[in-house]
């Protein structure tokens, strides 16, 4: 797919951050158009390098599925001769992403106030473990640390065992990555109507703390706690993952009476429904056990697939538990082409990654390649895009400062 059907295209991004959450901002705008130009440390690039499944590169399957579309260049901001060029690369580009400790790049020169002088109109998308300020700005953060401190951990496992990791450590990473992308392209339109850049300023445990539903809420107006209730949930029942005979899990969603109805005559107990015992769900909040096992009897009576038909033919929203291998064999992820199929042409080994989201229907986004090898692109940006001569370039190689 050509860039030029892409709706970023023309915009190009700095992404000097490292690991997962500013590299994630970038990869999201890179999906859609935008120039990436990653800028790594010389002689050791980024750590997602080395994070993850090592292949015949060196670099790691998540370096080559999270550095999708992007260029490489090397460069040492902590150097002032670094800085110097970081300067000039702001002068050409429009966003740039980072996300190291609260006031380092003000200590290698290169903060926000300074960019903001070199190139008015530059937005800067700063994600940190805590955000710009407050009394833990200066505090390192990564996903596990924003998961406990944003409160979902406390909300992860069963009741009588410890917090858990809810699902991954690097789900406030991601998350923060996709608020960073969204907010520079509200920040990119409202260059357009100001003239003027602005920074975004994201704490990595807040996109977890906002998606608490109504829990805030709740504590503020009548100081409830919810505590850890392993697959079920709160305000909905039965609303969990079961078992089947097949030693297999399926996921049903009854979040109102009427699908609980529904639920309660595929199960051949219709008067627990409507009038019955269970039929609101202040009734079956009051007895959970029971109504959990009544709904596990069922499920363990069948085989998943027996499950899973009966509940799609009666409107009762359900699912399969899925590990990794079944997803690849599953026919509702292969008709949209969730997974894609790319050749690193350093190593020829076909890599499998998660296709672009969201789906665009005139101007959608797309993979182009695979994470570039560590200063891929040094050439390119510093000869071309800046106007470096050979000489300065291959001075400023000898010298570590590229």
């Amino acid at each position: 797919m050509s860039t030029s059907t892409k709706p970023l295209q023309g915009l190009r991004v700095l992404d000097v951050s490292n690991f997962m959450a500013g590299p994630f901002c970038a990869t999201q705008l890179a999906e859609f158009g935008a120039e990436v130009i990653k800028v790594e440390l010389p002689g050791f690039g980024d750590p997602l390098r080395k994070f993850g499944t090592p292949t015949a590169t060196g670099d790691t399957l998540c370096w080559l599925s999270e550095a999708r579309n992007k260029k490489s260049v090397t460069l040492d901001l902590r150097k002032p001769e670094g800085a110097a060029i970081l300067k000039r690369l702001v002068e050409k580009s429009d966003i740039l992403v980072e996300n190291f400790q609260t006031g380092t790049l003000e200590g290698w020169g290169v903060g926000w106030d300074v960019l903001h002088a070199v190139n008015p109109g530059l937005v800067m998308v700063r994600i940190t473990g805590y955000g710009q300020t407050g009394p833990n700005a200066h505090r390192p953060g990564f996903g596990r640390i924003a998961n406990a401190f944003g409160g979902l951990s406390f909300l992860a496992g069963d009741p009588d065992r410890p917090p858990s990791t809810p699902g991954s450590p690097t789900i406030p990473d991601y998350l923060a990555g996709l608020y960073g992308a969204f907010g520079a392209l509200m920040a990119i339109r409202g260059r357009e109507l100001t003239g003027e850049g602005q920074y975004i300023d994201i704490g990595l445990y807040e996109p977890i703390f906002r998606f608490l539903d109504e829990l805030p809420a709740a504590y503020h107006f009548n100081g409830y706690i919810r505590e850890r209730m392993g697959p079920a949930m709160k305000n909905a029942l039965p609303h969990s993952h079961y078992p089947t005979k097949d030693g297999r899990w399926i996921a049903i969603a009854c979040t109102n009476d009427k699908i609980f109805e529904r639920l309660a005559t595929l199960m051949g107990t219709p008067e627990v429904a409507g009038e019955g015992k269970w039929g609101t769900f202040p009734k079956r909040d009051a007895d959970r056990a029971a109504v959990d096992a009544a709904v596990t009897h069922w499920t363990t009576s069948l085989n998943r697939d027996e499950a899973l038909g009966l509940c799609e033919e009666a409107q009762v929203p359900c699912g399969s538990v899925y590990g990794i291998d079944e997803i690849f064999e599953d026919a509702q992820y292969e008709s949209r082409g969730n997974i894609r199929f790319i050749e690193d042409p350093r190593s020829s080994v076909e890599v499998a990654l998660q296709d672009t989201v969201p789906r665009l229907s005139a101007t959608p986004g797309g993979i182009e390649s695979l994470g570039p090898g560590l200063g891929d692109h040094n050439r390119e940006i510093y000869l071309e895009l800046l106007g470096m001569t050979e000489a300065e370039l291959t001075s400023y190689q000898d010298a570590k400062i590229i």
